[in-house]
């Protein structure tokens, strides 16, 4: 071990057996690694939460508004079925399901409720959306043709106070023309299913139903209003959506979840961005206390200092010994918060609910946020960015108490001692 790096240790395990004069040094040493702990575990845990807030908001809308969809860029698309099977035989598509989609209103009673009425197809919807393993009640192939079934989402069911097997009217906007007024379009469905997503916008606002009940329904005769695409590589959509666009008709176009839902995952990288440099201050400033905790530290060791140069040693030397000592003070915090960051962040699911039964409250509504549970993805890639930052920032601040303890003058300092 050379001497430098002994005599930084020894000033380190000397600091935290201080006493006397020396105990306010002890002080902000210990402040200085527990600001540093806190910063770089604040920093794992908030990532990691924004990283599953993202994770969770992607599959679940994509789970419900597929990868990507082809669409006429005026009124329905007629020739669904040539545009499905071009779109089927491209690579990377996996499955292709077509769609009607319309507004309408449910009413049950006194009851009534504007909603997003989505006609599919049970099996090919199955292989582009997550309804199946997300139903509460009911199967999504209890959706037959002829039959005017519909499966509700929880939040909508629970808000008109309807079970399945019960009956509700779904009032189509567009009407029947007759002398005396345009009269809406009515029909009696059948609830056979209830379905929960865990986006209330999905919960509240979509009913599904089949196929060619939608289009008796809305006079759509065999078109579609497009078709869902489901893709082996949901990061390749814009590539696979220009690809196919070349090869369609010109009257129809191609949509993919980058574009059509890019506001939300360009909001949560951006706030991501903004909390890593709003959290990374922390570590700043417990940097300037390292700078505060070594300045005094090399006010308390001149006459060390001077003796190491009596004996021979360097400028050079003097100044690695405080850099190695506030590299160590920075490394015990990095692995405190390290260690308790990566723990917190992989039992964010039974710490959250466990603060949320204590406080009596819920900290994301259903009514207010996307999702109702605060998820976590914890990513080693921005552990290790996260560790890197912090140490060279730790670094940084030994520098200027280091090339001070460097500049002593060992006569002045032992003229008085």
């Amino acid at each position: 071990m050379n001497y430098e790096l002994l005599i930084g240790l020894r000033y380190v395990r000397a600091r935290r057996r201080a006493a006397g004069r020396n105990r306010f040094i002890s002080f902000i040493s210990m402040v200085s690694m527990l600001g540093i702990a806190l910063g770089v575990a604040a920093l794992i845990v908030v990532l990691s939460v924004m990283n599953g807030f993202q994770r969770e908001l992607r599959t679940r809308i994509l789970g419900v508004a597929a990868h990507a969809q082809i669409v006429a860029y005026e009124g329905d698309l007629a020739d669904w079925q040539g545009a499905a099977k071009i779109a089927a035989a491209y690579p990377g598509v996996k499955a292709v399901a077509p769609f009607v989609q319309q507004q309408g209103m449910l009413s049950m009673g006194e009851s009534v409720r504007g909603t997003l009425v989505r006609g599919v197809l049970p099996e090919a919807e199955d292989r582009v959306a997550n309804f199946a393993k997300n139903m509460k009640a009911g199967k999504l192939t209890d959706l037959k043709p002829g039959e005017f079934g519909i499966i509700l989402g929880s939040e909508l069911a629970k808000a008109m106070g309807v079970m399945p097997g019960e009956k509700v009217t779904l009032i189509a906007p567009t009407g029947l023309v007759t002398p005396a007024a345009i009269l809406p379009r009515l029909k009696q469905f059948t609830v056979v299913g209830v379905f929960e997503i865990g986006m209330y916008e999905y919960d509240v606002g979509l009913a599904l139903i089949h196929m060619k009940d939608a289009q008796a329904l809305y006079r759509m005769g065999d078109s579609v209003s497009g078709v869902r695409l489901a893709l082996d590589d949901l990061y390749a959509a814009p590539k696979v959506a220009r690809g196919l666009l070349s090869q369609l008709d010109p009257s129809i176009g191609v949509s993919d979840w980058t574009r059509s839902h890019a506001n939300f995952f360009r909001a949560v990288q951006i706030e991501k961005n903004v909390m890593f440099i709003i959290l990374s201050l922390i570590v700043a400033v417990a940097a300037f206390n390292i700078v505060s905790t070594l300045v005094m530290a090399v006010q308390d060791k001149q006459a060390d200092i001077a003796i190491l140069r009596t004996l021979g040693a360097s400028p050079k030397s003097i100044m690695t010994i405080f850099v190695i000592q506030g590299a160590i003070m920075g490394l015990i915090g990095l692995g405190i918060g390290v260690t308790g960051g990566v723990l917190v962040a992989l039992n964010v699911d039974v710490i959250v609910p466990a603060i949320e039964r204590i406080l009596g409250t819920q900290f994301l509504a259903k009514d207010v946020y996307f999702i109702s549970e605060l998820p976590s993805q914890l990513l080693w890639s921005d552990v290790i960015t996260i560790t890197v930052l912090s140490f060279a920032v730790t670094l940084l601040a030994t520098l200027y108490p280091s090339w001070r303890a460097a500049r002593i003058n060992p006569a002045e300092a032992l003229r008085y001692e």
